[in-house]
């Protein structure tokens, strides 16, 4: 089966959530990505990653760490190589990988690939078609420049944590899906798609600077558009689409769990209205304040009527737009998660059967695969300082040197 990134190289020196997101999902989809990592205990301190620990072990080490290792989607299709980039032997055999590769990948501070001697200036001269994608917080220019920060922070400087939650009460953090995973590892993995197509048509690589606060401000650009029409300042609850309409909402059932309503359309708020036995209520819709407020009151009433997953049943079938809301220990048991095979269980030599996240890329003629478990830290060293043409006596010298 040919894989639609088959022949991309990717060197990945990106550590935290975003750029082994954005691998992740390439090498999916066939890039060969190998990841660029600091020996373990150089610096004598090791980042984790924010879905999980990255493992520090070599082959043969414990049953745990292969059994992190085996359940690490994150890392998945992807080799591994250690150099220490402080090095000057390490950075020439860095620059000699790079003369073959499609793409770099790196989610340090501004100006640390520069200090190492491995930014996109001195790589381009080397591969002048070399694709160079930074990732990071808020950008490689501007007054925030230099500001450390996590999801958190950039979600909250892009205006989205401060939109979430209802009135009232203080903001809830999302968990680090949108600044981590969508607003820098889903952007930069477009980004590089994109220079890739454009290389084909121009010829040339170029450098790529992806802000999380840029990404995550880009996804609400539905937001920004109204307000900038309106003036209307959005805020926790108080638009259509955050719970200030009762037709687009959630509500407790009788079981103590949640169902989720989003009846936008006339059509399937009458529909709704009809199942709850309460059509007197189809022609307020639109209706706000008083009205609104004993609408919601009625369908909080019926509501607790039933159990969740009775009313999922029914509603279902009746053309409303429903969904359970639920734990995330049930998600993975909803038989349309695993139909579309959302849920994958792999085969590892040692652990046995492990489950990870199926693959959200859909494609009808090259799908995605996922061909190879993440690999320990440094386990693919040797073999690819071989294929560069060293020879075992020179890797043990650098290892002695702790170049690797």
């Amino acid at each position: 089966m040919t894989l639609p990134l088959a022949g991309i190289k990717i060197l990945d020196l990106s550590r935290l959530a975003p750029g082994p997101y954005c691998t992740m999902l390439l090498g999916d989809l066939g890039a060969d990505v190998l990841k660029i990592e600091e020996p373990f205990g150089l610096a004598g301190r090791r980042v984790e990653q924010s879905q999980g620990t990255r493992d520090t072990g070599f082959v043969g080490s414990t049953t745990v760490s292969e059994r992190s290792v085996a359940f690490d989607a994150l890392e998945r299709n992807k080799k591994s190589m250690t150099l220490n980039l402080k090095t000057e032997e390490a950075r020439r055999i860095f620059y000699r990988l790079t003369e073959k590769a499609d793409v770099v990948v790196e989610g340090f501070r501004p100006g640390v690939v520069k200090r190492l001697a491995v930014d996109y200036e001195t790589l381009s001269s080397i591969n002048p078609g070399i694709i160079y994608c930074s990732i990071s917080g808020y950008g490689q220019d501007g007054p925030y420049r230099d500001m450390v920060g996590h999801d958190v922070n950039y979600i909250s400087v892009a205006g989205a944590l401060g939109l979430i939650g209802w009135p009232g009460s203080r903001p809830s953090i999302p968990h680090n899906i949108l600044a981590d995973f969508a607003g820098g590892g889903m952007h930069a993995a477009l980004a590089i798609m994109v220079a890739l197509w454009a290389r084909e048509k121009t010829g040339q690589g170029q450098y790529l600077d992806i802000a999380m606060t840029d990404g995550v401000l880009h996804l609400m650009a539905s937001l920004a558009s109204s307000y900038f029409a309106t003036g209307h300042v959005p805020g926790k609850g108080n638009t259509r689409l955050s719970g200030a309409v009762p037709y687009y909402n959630i509500y407790e059932t009788k079981d103590a769990k949640y169902i989720s309503i989003g009846a936008l359309e006339p059509w399937f708020y009458a529909n709704l209205c009809r199942i709850l036995g309460r059509e007197d209520l189809i022609p307020y819709q639109n209706a706000y304040g008083q009205k609104a407020a004993e609408i919601r009151s009625i369908f909080q009433e019926v509501f607790r009527t039933k159990t969740r997953d009775e009313w999922f049943a029914l509603l279902r079938q009746t053309d409303v737009c429903v969904g359970p809301v639920y734990n995330f220990d049930e998600v993975f048991s909803d038989p349309q998660i695993i139909h579309r095979q959302m849920v994958i269980e792999l085969e590892h030599p040692v652990v046995g059967t492990v489950k990870q996240v199926g693959i959200s890329v859909k494609l009808s003629k090259t799908p995605g695969q996922v061909r190879d478990f993440a690999p320990y830290l440094g386990e693919h060293t040797e073999e690819v300082l071989l294929s560069l043409g060293y020879d075992p006596e020179n890797i043990g010298n650098m290892r002695d040197k702790g170049v690797i």
